[in-house]
């Protein structure tokens, strides 16, 4: 097996492990955030209830994403020696930027976050909500640059292997940067809300802590159904730029082999890459090219306009793309009917709409998945596009080490991600949340002399 496949897929498991948990973690903040600042407005116990529980979610995810995301930065260094050689003079730098302005700032409050509850003001622990919220999208935000930057290299000078920058804002706000952000950032609302709407719906079916639920479930739903289509809007806009600045992901994704105006969208098909060719397709006339253009006879580059090793691994584009974006619709169909039987009042009561809800639990965790797939199989053979091949970005280390390595991250992954994450996960959702304010809440009490708990 090549040295350079060997550690991509050792890379990629990481980097599919790791995402899960960053993602999980920004929407979780955000909803805890939101009920935080309803509950200062409104002093409901079952408001407070409901954070804590969260959080209780949000300590173990967020634990998770800390130890997985060090094994991936350690990879840069072992794996991908040329890849940060190449490119320290930029990344090297934005990676300082997260820490200096996303990790001190998490360290700091998310201790308080997560332990204050008795030890500080309502005021004070809410700050400290809001500066984690700010934290982690800070953190998102470096990432996403990074990342994007690499999709199409810009404000930099290549010369002699290595990258100088030129002008910082042009390379930090690349022509993908904004709308790549904003679609991950609301990819992992999305996915926290599906969620929190499977585990509601898992307690409204066992008729359990049902108050609790029924706010959770008709929160998440309300929001997913403003969430999804904006998110199809981000989208589009991102489809837009890739088709731009990287005509060939487009290609890939739609499977396109000879360049073309009016190119059809194949809803169903098998990229035959030998034959250069699409075999079983099911075809819609000219809609490739309207949703890739915004035009019915909008150009596409084909994928021969370039020799067979420049091109993207067209299989696995095509699919995973088609994955993301089914994931869409099923969500956005579930939102639709939930909401419409939450307006009803019949959502809590409805035995298959509760059902679907948990099913779709991992589905915006999928999508996320398979549309970070569709960015990076679709920008090879380059890791920064145009400029560096990840055949000439890994490290040149033995094969047996990356062999070794990759076992042992499978197992111990197996071990930490597979089994105790969700163990202690399920421990936390059988326990379920408190009432209201338990006795250990009494320091909250000279705040709340009047509270009650509505029916």
């Amino acid at each position: 097996m090549p040295l350079e496949l060997l550690s991509r897929i050792q890379f990629g498991f990481t980097v599919t492990f790791h995402i899960l948990f960053p993602a999980f973690t920004i929407g979780l903040i955000t909803f805890i955030a939101v009920f935080e600042t309803i509950w200062l407005k409104t002093r409901n116990p079952r408001y407070l209830a409901l954070c804590k529980f969260w959080t209780k979610v949000l300590a173990l995810t967020f634990g998770m994403g800390i130890v997985s995301g060090v094994v991936m930065e350690f990879q840069l260094g072992t794996n991908w020696a040329h890849f940060t050689h190449a490119s320290g003079n930029f990344l090297g730098v934005l990676f300082t930027y997260e820490v200096l302005t996303a990790f001190f700032i998490e360290a700091g409050f998310l201790g308080v976050m997560f332990f204050g509850w008795n030890r500080v003001s309502p005021e004070l622990h809410y700050a400290s909500t809001i500066l984690a919220l700010v934290g982690v999208t800070v953190s998102a935000f470096w990432i996403l640059c990074a990342n994007s930057w690499m999709q199409m290299p810009s404000g930099v000078s290549y010369h002699d292997g290595i990258f100088d920058v030129l002008s910082w804002s042009d390379a930090i706000f690349n022509p993908t940067f904004l709308p790549r952000f904003f679609h991950m950032l609301v990819g992992t609302y999305i996915a926290a809300l599906f969620a929190i709407l499977a585990i509601s719906a898992y307690y409204l079916l066992k008729k359990q802590h049902e108050r609790f639920a029924k706010t959770c479930y008709s929160s998440a739903i309300w929001a997913l159904l403003i969430l999804l289509p904006l998110q199809i809007i981000i989208g589009d806009t991102v489809g837009l730029n890739v088709h731009t600045y990287q005509p060939l992901k487009t290609a890939a994704i739609e499977a396109v082999w000879e360049t073309q105006n009016g190119a059809p969208l194949v809803l169903f098909g098998w990229p035959d890459e030998g034959k250069e060719e699409n075999r079983f397709t099911i075809t819609l006339p000219k809609l490739a090219s309207l949703i890739n253009t915004h035009h019915f006879d909008g150009e596409l580059v084909g994928l021969k306009s370039v020799p067979p090793d420049e091109r993207p691994p067209v299989p696995v584009v095509f699919f995973s793309f088609r994955i993301m974006v089914g994931l869409g619709i099923l969500m956005l169909a579930l939102a639709i009917a939930g909401a419409f039987l939450d307006y009803k009042k019949r959502a809590h009561t409805t035995p298959w709409l509760l059902k679907a809800s948990v099913i779709s639990a991992p589905f915006g965790f999928l999508a996320i998945i398979t549309g970070w797939f569709t960015a990076e199989f679709g920008r090879q053979p380059w890791t920064i596009y145009t400029y560096l091949k990840t055949a000439a970005a890994h490290s040149p280390i033995q094969i047996y080490q990356i062999a070794i390595s990759l076992i042992s991250i499978i197992v111990v992954y197996g071990i930490i991600f597979g089994y105790f994450y969700f163990r202690y996960l399920f421990k936390i959702i059988a326990a379920g949340p408190s009432g209201g304010v338990s006795e250990e809440d009494s320091t909250f009490t000279y705040l709340l002399p009047t509270m009650k708990d509505p029916k």
